[in-house]
């Protein structure tokens, strides 16, 4: 597909008049998309029955008219106040017990099935009234699914249909109260109508009671957006059904909930990202006005995954957020940046949060293409810039397959919130330390699923501390001919949260001789330095029983990094320096072809074309590749924020 703009649009909060204008500048920008409909439940049915359809399909006809296509987002995300008085046990309950409210969005619950009815009812209403307009392109459902900690809900709903699932699941009362090891603590129920949700409790749940009750939500969520999109592709088979996700959010599986869409698509806000993380105050000066260089990139791969090889952006930011802590203004020419970033990475659509600013209500802080007098804001012109360029460059092709893989997982993140045993140890940072240090050489990198069959085809695969194994991975591992890095803590539970028998990693002795018999979690600013230099290791370590080669260890003697065959088992966490001693002497192990890249620059192949881009706050020169044949856009001297496409030799 050739790449293409987008945006974000509410003809519902702009008078008529205007709309024809809106649309023709629009076009003139280059924007090829836009995205409508979301927020508009009490505008398509301001009381119950009484459906106001007729100025969405005046708003999408003079869409249509100036060459746009539309995306239609689902309202269920925000219910008009009608809604709770039919249904006033419909608001989700927060893990304190109390009830949240009606005036903001996603005053819902996942669990609740009148809820899940009304919106059956709404998204079908549509799809009968819009779906074979001659403009509508795709669907979009809902809109950011557990946005504000939203996910989970300790409500009467929630508690009826967890203990339904668990049934589901476990058969009798019997077989979980083992899977859960309720004989501690005297914890064992006799029926499933005893069992509760994992709040307001004494202390800490038992760890598979937690993990299911999360296991549980994530379903709902999935089981909430077939809903909607069975009713979208019985209406229209043609078009694709997206959703919109999100940066760093994990409270539900997105690989489950994506077997029930055809495009994944997030939403990417890198100054409001960067600003609400919890990356080290350094790094937030350092890329204060440009966003981390590489978290962006990281969603832009892992959402590729999720979405079966297609995804866009929904929103990209364009200015100035208003959800943060500080909201700064972009460097000029980042909104540029992010764009071309996410087509090297394989973006289909890259779409601007949103036309025109809103002089009101909650987001009227927010940037958008226009500024509420209309005027054209920085990103407008840096957006017909971009589709400019798309048109004299001619990019087209996907994103080449990535020479590294690293497994991300969802049910990892949710256990090491349950039990990190060291504060802040998350499945997910491990993970984007590992994709970083990879990236800094100008490696292209694969997010994988925990249930890929097969890692053929690349040179290296990393499994950063993964919760537990599955028959899939274990497969997979098993065949995989090239070099894999496994740890820390990979393997150290079973499915049902408890430690394994042959303790962690829990691997077959021919590929990796070695258990853990002991973990050491201190303060992480307690460093242990690593032999030979190349940084410290804090937060975790674990003391190894193995016949493996000890390739790293740290001062007191406890191994770092194990090698057996091309088996790497990583048995610490650290400061960025180890992680990329780790990586970098991987790679010199797989003979793995790397760049020479400026500080703060990055880059991604597609479609035979190597995208650069400059996350510096000044200039940089690029040393040419060998496999290089000329620029297409830029060249070796990047202006801060600047964009460079290299002609590859070959396509790749």
């Amino acid at each position: 597909m050739t790449p293409a703009l987008g945006v974000c649009y509410y003809p519902e909060h702009w008078p008529e008049a205007g709309w024809e204008r809106d649309a023709a500048s629009m076009a003139e920008v280059g924007i090829r998309i836009v995205r409508i409909g979301e927020f508009a439940w009490s505008r398509l049915e301001p009381t119950p029955g009484d459906l106001q359809f007729d100025w969405l399909i005046r708003a999408m006809d003079v869409l249509g008219r100036h060459g746009l296509k539309v995306v239609f987002g689902t309202p269920t995300a925000t219910p008009p106040r009608w809604m709770i008085d039919k249904h006033p046990d419909m608001l989700a309950v927060d893990a304190r017990g109390q009830r949240k409210g009606f005036g903001s969005r996603r005053h819902y619950d996942f669990s609740h099935l009148g809820y899940r009815a009304e919106c059956q009812r709404i998204v079908k209403l549509l799809a009968d009234a819009i779906g074979q307009h001659p403009a509508l392109s795709g669907w979009q459902t809902d809109n950011e699914y557990g946005c504000h900690g939203t996910t989970y809900s300790y409500s009467p709903a929630a508690l009826s249909g967890f203990r339904l699932w668990l049934e589901q699941r476990y058969g009798t009362i019997e077989a979980l109260n083992e899977a859960w090891g309720n004989v501690f603590w005297s914890m064992e129920y006799n029926r499933f109508d005893q069992i509760e949700l994992p709040n307001l409790l004494v202390c800490e749940a038992a760890p598979a009671h937690d993990l299911d009750f999360r296991r549980y939500a994530s379903d709902q969520v999935a089981a909430f957006n077939k809903v909607q999109f069975d009713i979208l592709k019985q209406a229209r088979p043609d078009l694709p059904v997206i959703h919109n996700f999100m940066s760093r959010y994990t409270e539900f599986d997105h690989y489950d909930v994506a077997e029930t869409l055809d495009i994944a698509s997030w939403d990417s806000y890198p100054l409001g990202h960067l600003a609400t993380s919890n990356e080290p105050d350094e790094v937030k000066r350092l890329y204060l006005r440009q966003g981390d260089p590489d978290n962006a990139a990281f969603h832009h791969d892992l959402y590729r995954t999720v979405g079966h090889g297609r995804w866009w952006i929904m929103e990209q930011q364009p200015g100035p957020v208003n959800w943060g802590i500080f909201n700064p203004d972009p460097l000029p020419g980042m909104a540029r940046l992010w764009a071309w970033e996410a087509f090297a990475h394989g973006a289909e659509v890259v779409s601007y949060f949103r036309w025109r600013q809103a002089p009101f209500a909650q987001e009227q802080m927010h940037a958008g293409l226009l500024r509420p007098d209309s005027e054209p804001a920085p990103a407008y012109h840096e957006a017909t810039q971009v589709a400019e360029e798309l048109r004299a460059t001619g990019l087209a092709g996907i994103a080449a397959k990535g020479r590294v893989g690293i497994v991300f997982d969802y049910q990892s993140e949710w256990a090491w919130e349950i039990q990190p045993q060291a504060r802040g140890f998350t499945h997910g940072a491990h993970v984007r330390a590992i994709y970083a240090a990879f990236r800094k050489h100008g490696v292209d990198i694969d997010i994988l699923s925990p249930h890929t069959k097969s890692f053929a085809g690349y040179d290296i695969v990393a499994i950063p501390a993964l919760f537990a194994w599955n028959e899939t991975l274990r497969t997979a591992i098993a065949e995989f001919e090239g070099h894999l890095l496994i740890g820390p803590r990979s393997g150290s539970k079973t499915e049902n949260f408890s430690i394994p028998a042959a303790l962690g990693p829990d691997l077959p002795q021919n590929l990796l001789a070695a258990k853990v018999i002991r973990v050491d979690s201190v303060d992480p600013q307690l460093e242990v330095e690593v032999k030979g230099g190349g940084g410290s290791v804090h937060h975790w370590r674990e003391r190894i029983e193995t016949t493996a080669e000890v390739v790293i260890e740290d001062a007191e003697n406890w191994p770092v990094l194990l090698s057996q065959g091309k088996l790497f088992y990583l048995a610490a966490s650290g400061s960025k320096a180890l992680v990329q001693r780790v990586v970098d002497y991987l790679i010199a192990e797989a003979d793995l072809p790397t760049l020479a890249l400026p500080a703060g620059v990055r880059c991604r192949v597609r479609d035979g074309m190597r995208v650069y881009v400059n996350y510096g706050a000044g200039p940089a020169t690029l040393t040419p590749a060998a496999d290089e044949t000329g620029y297409v856009l830029g060249g070796v001297d990047m202006p801060a924020a600047g964009v460079t496409l290299a002609r590859l030799a070959t396509a790749g």
